[in-house]
C-alpha cells in the first residue's frame, strides 16, 4: 500500500516536507499544497518554490495544481514535467469559499459537462503524457449521488490514480465519510484508486486495509484486458462490465484505457485501492506513516527535537517572528491533539501574541502533558 501525505495549505511547505522526512519518515509521497494558476500563464513565487527540484530532493513530491480551464492545466502540467515530475495531480476537492466560487476545486463538480469538455482537451492536447496526470476529487458538491456521474467522467480518461474524499463540498471535514458511495465510486474506477478521509490512527489504517487493501495469502491477482470493439462489454474472468459507460475522449470505446480488476478464487470482482492519502491525523501525529510501514510511535524526546527543528527552521526562512509564532500555533492545533489532557494548554498557545508568549505556552503543554500511546494515539476530535 502506497502512504501518501495530503497537500494541506500554508502546512505541508517544502520546509516542513524536509524536516518531516528526516525525523519520522514513512511517506512514499507528498503532495505539494495546491498551485494556483493565473489566466496569463504564471505562478507565484512561493510556488515556485515549492516546485524547485532542489527544495524536494530526497522524496517523491507530487505538484498538486487548482484549474478549471484546459490551457491553464495544459501550461502548468508542461512546466512540471518538463520539471522532471512524473505526476500532475489535478485539485477537485478544495471546499474553500474562495476556491469554489471561481469554479475551482470542488466547485467545479457543480458543472460535470464543463468538466468533462475540460477533459477532453485536456487529453486530447497532452496525448500519452496525459497518463501522468491524477486527480483529487470529492463525491459531489450539493449530494452524494453526484458521483456516479462523476465516476463515468472519470472512467472515459486514462487518469493515472484518482484520490476520493467521501464527503461533498458542504461538509467541509465535518461527519463521517461515505463509505457506502466510496465503494460504489471504486468498483467504477478504471483507474488504480486511492482512499483519503479521517484516517487518524493506526487503528483506522488497519480497517481501512483490512476491507479495501491487498490482503497477503488472498490469492488475488491482477486482470486487465482490452475492451473488445463494438461490444461495449469488457469480459474479466466471465463478468462483463456494461454499465461503466467507459469512452475515450470522441466517444468511442478506448482500446488504450486499462482497467485494474482483482480477482478473488470465487471469480468475482474484488476491487482495491492502490493507495491512502493521510491528512489531519499526521500532521498531529508526525510518526503516523512510520507506524503504518512497522515503526515506532513517536516519544516525546523525539516530539521535543522535531518542535524545535520547525521552529528554527520557520526563524531562518520567514524572518518576521510573529510569522513565525502563527505558523508554530497552526501546527500546534493539530499536534495538541497528540498529547493527553492537552485541552486546556493549548488554549495558551492560540492566545499567544508574542513569541515568547508562544515559547512560553508550547513549553507548559510538553512538560506538563505525556504523548498518547497505543493503537488509537493519534486524534480523533477534529
Amino acid at each position: 500500500m502506497n502512504i501518501y501525505y495530503a497537500p494541506m495549505e500554508g502546512i505541508t511547505t517544502y520546509l516542513y516536507r524536509q524536516l518531516h522526512n528526516k525525523y519520522f519518515g514513512g511517506v512514499d509521497t507528498y503532495f505539494t499544497p495546491f498551485i494556483s494558476v493565473f489566466p496569463d500563464h504564471y505562478i507565484k513565487k512561493r510556488d515556485e518554490r515549492e516546485i524547485d527540484p532542489a527544495n524536494n530532493e530526497g522524496m517523491r513530491v507530487v505538484p498538486q495544481v487548482l484549474a478549471n480551464s484546459s490551457k491553464e492545466l495544459i501550461w502548468i502540467f508542461k512546466k512540471l514535467t518538463s520539471m522532471g515530475y512524473d505526476e500532475v495531480n489535478l485539485n477537485l476537492g478544495c471546499p474553500s469559499g474562495t476556491v469554489t466560487a471561481k469554479g475551482r476545486g470542488s466547485g467545479f463538480l457543480k458543472e460535470p459537462d464543463k468538466l468533462g469538455t475540460f477533459f477532453d482537451e485536456v487529453f486530447d492536447s497532452l496525448g500519452d503524457d496525459a497518463r501522468k496526470l491524477s486527480v483529487k476529487t470529492r463525491i459531489g458538491y450539493l449530494d452524494a449521488s453526484e458521483m456516479e456521474h462523476l465516476s463515468k467522467i472519470y472512467a472515459r480518461y486514462p487518469i493515472k490514480e484518482l484520490t476520493i474524499h467521501p464527503r461533498i463540498r458542504k461538509q467541509f471535514y465535518k461527519g463521517v465519510p461515505d463509505m457506502e458511495v466510496f465503494e460504489k465510486a471504486l468498483m467504477m474506477s478504471s483507474c488504480p484508486v486511492c482512499y483519503n478521509g479521517n484516517v487518524f490512527t493506526l487503528d483506522d489504517y488497519n480497517k481501512i486495509n483490512d476491507r479495501y487493501g491487498y490482503q497477503e495469502g488472498s490469492d488475488l491477482h491482477d486482470v486487465s484486458g482490452g475492451l473488445k470493439e463494438g461490444s461495449g462489454l469488457h469480459d474479466i474472468g466471465g463478468m462483463t462490465k456494461d454499465t461503466l459507460d467507459i469512452h475515450d475522449i470522441n466517444g468511442d470505446l478506448s482500446k488504450d484505457i486499462t482497467l485494474h480488476y482483482h480477482m478473488n478464487t470465487a471469480g468475482s470482482a474484488d476491487n482495491k485501492i492502490s493507495s491512502v492519502m493521510l491528512g489531519r491525523g499526521i500532521v498531529a501525529d508526525p510518526s503516523l506513516a512510520r507506524q503504518i510501514k512497522g515503526g515506532s510511535h513517536m516519544d516525546k524526546a523525539e516530539f521535543k527535537e522535531f518542535r524545535r527543528a520547525l521552529e528554527a527552521m520557520y526563524k531562518e526562512n520567514l524572518k518576521d517572528g510573529n510569522n513565525v509564532f502563527n505558523k508554530m500555533k497552526e501546527m500546534w492545533f493539530y499536534m495538541s491533539q497528540s498529547f493527553e489532557g492537552s485541552e486546556g494548554y493549548i488554549k495558551n498557545i492560540l492566545k499567544s501574541k508574542s513569541y515568547a508568549e508562544y515559547l512560553a505556552a508550547a513549553n507548559t503543554l510538553e512538560g506538563n502533558c505525556d504523548i498518547k500511546s497505543g493503537p488509537n494515539a493519534s486524534p480523533v476530535s477534529f
